[in-house]
């Protein structure tokens, strides 16, 4: 698999996002600065990088235009931020950032940006334009989010997700019975809270890393429980 470095200052993030890609088969570095993030760089070539925007030595969108300067820009970028800018994130995209998650960060959609920062799969930057009845484009308002993946709208999948009211089938085993019942209660969740891990494990109780240990456990497919997050 891939070799994945994680820069960010905050000590739950790295640890989380550290849980979720060696549990998806990669190899992690961490970084707490951009200091460490360079030492990182200058030994090892990683694959992919996920970097914090707002760092309390140097700002990740410094770092990135630091590492394009140089030519040390060789690998796919994935900006993190809880309060970025438009402004910001059509820098960093004009830089060489080739995606932004928002944080909190949504199991779904951080796999989904990985997987297609690995495969090279970025959609181009630009403004976005899409066709109106009179034959004139018109451009469609750019969110954060947007404006880092090219503009790229969301799909728009017709799913009603899991029901608050499902039956279950009591003639087998306890233990299929309880893992039946506990896979569609997540699923529920999930689905409520729009993908949510930190809302999800907030509702049920349950710690983060035990979250997603259990969701795996019982093999609820996280992607299409939190498509609509994506």
């Amino acid at each position: 698999m891939a070799t994945i470095l994680v820069v960010d200052d905050e000590l739950g993030i790295r640890d989380l996002l550290s849980e979720i890609l060696n549990d998806e088969g990669h190899t992690v570095e961490l970084a707490e600065n951009a200091a460490q993030a360079r030492a990182v760089r200058a030994v090892l070539r990683p694959d992919l990088v996920l970097l914090d925007i707002w760092m309390p030595d140097t700002d990740g969108v410094s770092l990135l235009k630091e590492w394009a300067s140089s030519g040390l820009l060789s690998m796919p970028v994935i900006m993190m931020s809880g309060h970025a800018t438009i402004d910001t994130a059509v820098e960093a995209t004009r830089i060489g950032a080739t995606a932004f998650l928002e944080k909190p960060i949504t199991l779904a959609k951080l796999l989904k940006a990985v997987d297609q920062g690995l495969n090279k799969t970025g959609v181009k930057t630009g403004a976005v334009l899409t066709p109106a009845k009179n034959g004139f484009n018109v451009a469609v308002e750019l969110t954060v989010e947007s404006a880092m993946t090219g503009g790229t709208l969301p799909e728009m999948v017709m799913d009603i997700g899991p029901q608050s009211q499902q039956s279950f089938n009591l003639e087998g085993p306890l233990r299929e019975a309880r893992d039946e019942f506990e896979k569609a209660y997540f699923e529920f969740h999930l689905a409520k809270e729009s993908g949510s891990m930190t809302r999800v494990a907030e509702k049920t109780g349950l710690e983060r890393t035990h979250l997603y240990r259990k969701l795996k456990q019982l093999g609820v497919d996280l992607a299409r429980s939190k498509r609509n997050a994506l």
